[in-house]
C-alpha cells in the first residue's frame, strides 16, 4: 500500500508549479455566497509556470489501514522530502476539488529568503494543499489540516497565499516557514466577509488583524474553536511574537501586519502582483482609481499608521484593502472573465504600445526584466499569461448534494484562449484527453487536450488580432452551452442522487467526461480550420463551387501588417525600401 501511495505522488510531481522568486506566477480570485449572483461561493485560479504540463489530478476516496506511511515529495522539483501518517479516510479529489466541495488555489509570494526551505522539513506547499483536500469537509478543517500538519513535520516552501473555500465560507490563509534552526510556520488565516469578494497573486495580503479574543479571533492554541461559526480569523499563535525576536517588528500587538513584516511589498510586488488583484477589484468596484497609482508600482511609506500610530516599522501606507463590497453579484462568466485581463481599457494596455507588434499581442515573452545598456526596463505582468499550465474557476453550491453542487470548471493554458469545461468534483474517472500521464511537458501526444490547447493559442500569439476573434467565438459557443445544459444535468442528478447516489456520480461522471471529450474534438477542428485560414500571413474564405466549375479558390485576402506599423517602419527605416522616382510627400 505504501508502496501504491509514493508510486501515485511521485508520477504527479514531474514538473509541476515550478516557481522562482522572479516568475510572479498565479492568480486566484475569491467570492463569497452573498457577492455571488447565484449564491454560490467561488475561487479561482491560474496555475502559472513556463514547465507546468496542465492536466487533470485525481485521487479516489480510500481507506487506509492504521499505521499506513505516505511518501511526499516537493511539488517543485520533485525531491523526496519524507513519510508523514496517511489518514484512516480519504476524500476523491478532481483537480483542485474535492467531493465535499471543498476547494483550495494557491500564489506564491515568497517573502523573506531566510525563512524559505526549512531544513528537514517535510511538507511543501503543493503536497499540502492535495493532502488537505484529500482529508477535509470544509474550509475551517482544511485550514485545521493545513497548519497542524506544518507544525508536525515542518514546512519546506517559501511564503505562500491560499484560496481556501466550502459551499458557504472563503477564506485567505497566508504562511511563512520559520527558516534554519525552527519547525513549522507562522501564519494568519481571515475569512472573507459575506458579501464581499478578495483576491491575491504574489504578494502576500494580509495586513493587520484582529487580535485573539476567544470568540471571533482565535491562535492556534484555540484550533478546537475554529468550527464555531462566529470565528472568522486564525492565527498562529507565536506570529508576532517570533517576528519580535527575528528583529521583524517592533511596536505594539494591535499594529502588526503579517504582509508589511514577513513581506513587504515592493515596486515589484505592486507592480508584477497586485496590479492583478487591482483589475478584479477595479472591474466591480467604483472608487478603485485610487488605488491605481499603488498598483503601478509607488509605494508610499507614510509617517504614521491609519490609526494614527508612528510607522515604527516602515510600513507601506496606501495598499489596498483586503478585500471590497462588488456594487453588483459577481457571475461564473464574470469569473473567467476576470481570469482573461491583459490591463485592457488602462494605460497599460499591452495590446496597445510597441512591444505588441503589428498584430496586437497582449504578451511578452520572458524573462520579465531585462536591460539595455545597462539600464533594467520590464514588461507588464497581466491575469491571463502565456504560461498557465492549468486554470479554473471552482464553484462550491449549498443548495444541492455535495456530489452534486461541486463544479471545477477546469481549462489548460492560457485563460484566453481556453475553455473552462463543467468538470464535477465527485467524478470517480478523468477525461482521457486530460488525465495524468497523457503526454508531458517534453512528451506529445496527439490526444492531449494540453498540446492542443497550445497548438491553438501559440499560433494565434503570431497574429493576435485577426486569429483571437475567432478563438472567443468557439470559446464563447462552447461555454454557453455548458452554462445552459448545467441546470438540466443538476436536476437530472440530484433526482438520482435521492434514490442511488452511486448512479448519480455516474452520470455525473459520464457527462464531464462527454464535455471534455466534446471541447477537445472542437478544438482539434479549430486548429485545422485557423490554420488553414491563416496560413503564410493571407486571409482565406471558402467559396462555393459556381455551375461549371470543377473548383474555385478560396476568397483571398492580404490585409499586411497595418497602416500604423508601416509609418512605424518608414520612422526607422528612412527611404530604405523607398520605391524609386517618387516624391516624398
Amino acid at each position: 500500500m505504501q508502496k501504491k501511495i509514493s508510486t501515485l505522488l511521485g508520477f504527479l510531481v514531474l514538473f509541476l508549479f515550478s516557481f522562482t522568486e522572479t516568475s510572479y506566477g498565479c492568480t486566484n480570485y475569491l467570492v463569497t455566497k452573498g457577492a455571488s449572483a447565484d449564491g454560490s461561493v467561488m475561487i479561482s485560479y491560474n496555475a502559472d509556470s513556463h514547465v507546468l504540463y496542465g492536466e487533470l489530478y485525481h485521487w479516489p476516496a480510500q481507506t487506509w489501514p492504521k499505521g499506513t506511511m505516505m511518501d511526499v515529495y516537493d511539488w517543485d522539483t520533485g525531491k523526496y522530502l519524507g513519510k508523514i501518517e496517511q489518514a484512516h479516510q480519504t476524500y476523491n479529489v478532481v483537480g483542485n476539488m474535492n467531493e465535499y466541495q471543498v476547494a483550495i488555489g494557491e500564489t506564491t509570494f515568497g517573502g523573506r529568503a531566510s525563512l524559505q526551505h526549512q531544513p528537514k522539513a517535510v511538507i511543501d506547499y503543493g503536497s499540502l494543499i492535495y493532502i488537505a483536500l484529500q482529508r477535509s469537509r470544509s474550509a475551517r478543517e482544511a485550514i485545521k489540516v493545513m497548519t497542524q500538519l506544518v507544525a508536525k513535520y515542518g514546512y519546506y516552501s517559501e511564503g505562500e497565499s491560499f484560496s481556501i473555500a466550502d459551499k458557504n465560507e472563503a477564506w485567505i490563509l497566508e504562511m511563512i516557514g520559520k527558516g534554519k534552526g525552527e519547525k513549522g510556520a507562522v501564519w494568519v488565516a481571515r475569512r472573507i466577509p459575506d458579501g464581499y469578494v478578495s483576491g491575491h497573486a504574489n504578494q502576500a495580503r494580509i495586513t493587520t488583524f484582529p487580535l485573539a479574543n476567544g470568540k471571533t479571533s482565535i491562535t492556534s492554541d484555540q484550533m478546537d474553536k475554529i468550527f464555531n461559526k462566529e470565528v472568522n480569523t486564525v492565527y498562529a499563535a507565536d506570529v508576532i511574537s517570533f517576528a519580535r525576536k527575528k528583529g521583524f517588528y517592533k511596536g505594539p500587538d494591535k499594529d502588526f501586519s503579517f504582509s508589511d513584516t514577513y513581506a513587504p511589498v515592493d515596486f515589484e510586488g505592486a507592480r508584477f502582483c497586485e496590479i492583478r488583484v487591482w483589475t478584479m477589484f477595479n472591474d466591480v468596484k467604483k472608487g478603485m482609481d485610487k488605488y491605481w497609482d499603488y498598483a503601478k508600482g509607488h509605494i508610499e511609506h507614510g509617517k504614521r499608521l491609519a490609526d494614527g500610530d508612528k510607522n515604527l516599522n516602515g510600513y507601506a501606507t496606501n495598499r489596498m484593502p483586503l478585500w471590497v463590497k462588488p456594487d453588483k453579484k459577481i457571475t461564473l462568466k464574470d469569473m473567467m472573465h476576470f481570469m482573461r485581463n491583459h490591463l485592457e481599457g488602462t494605460e497599460l494596455d499591452m495590446s496597445k504600445d510597441v512591444g505588441a507588434g503589428p498584430f496586437h499581442c497582449p504578451y511578452r515573452w520572458r524573462p520579465l526584466t531585462w536591460k539595455v545598456n545597462g539600464v533594467e526596463y520590464f514588461n507588464e505582468r497581466a491575469t491571463a499569461t502565456q504560461q498557465t499550465g492549468f486554470t479554473f474557476v471552482a464553484q462550491s453550491r449549498s443548495w444541492l448534494p455535495d456530489a452534486v453542487g461541486g463544479i471545477i470548471w477546469w481549462g489548460v493554458d492560457d485563460a484566453s484562449g481556453t475553455v473552462y469545461m463543467p468538470i464535477y468534483s465527485s467524478i470517480t474517472t478523468i477525461p482521457e484527453n486530460f488525465r495524468v500521464g497523457n503526454g508531458s511537458m517534453m512528451e506529445w501526444s496527439d490526444s492531449s487536450g494540453f498540446w492542443i490547447f497550445n497548438q491553438v493559442e501559440n499560433f494565434a500569439y503570431t497574429a493576435w488580432d485577426r486569429i483571437h476573434p475567432d478563438i472567443v467565438k468557439a470559446q464563447s459557443k462552447l461555454e454557453n452551452e455548458f452554462f445552459a445544459f448545467t441546470p438540466a444535468v443538476d436536476e437530472t442528478a440530484e433526482t438520482l442522487y435521492k434514490t442511488n447516489p452511486k448512479e448519480a456520480v455516474a452520470f455525473l461522471t459520464e457527462y464531464s467526461n462527454a464535455m471534455a471529450s466534446k471541447t477537445f474534438k472542437t478544438w482539434k477542428n479549430l486548429y485545422h480550420h485557423l490554420f488553414m485560414k491563416y496560413m503564410d500571413g493571407n486571409i482565406k474564405f471558402k467559396r462555393p463551387v459556381p455551375k461549371g466549375y470543377k473548383y474555385v479558390n478560396p476568397k483571398l485576402e492580404q490585409p499586411g501588417y497595418g497602416e500604423d506599423w508601416y509609418k512605424l517602419i518608414i520612422e526607422q527605416t528612412g527611404d530604405k525600401f523607398k520605391v524609386p522616382g517618387q516624391e516624398k510627400k
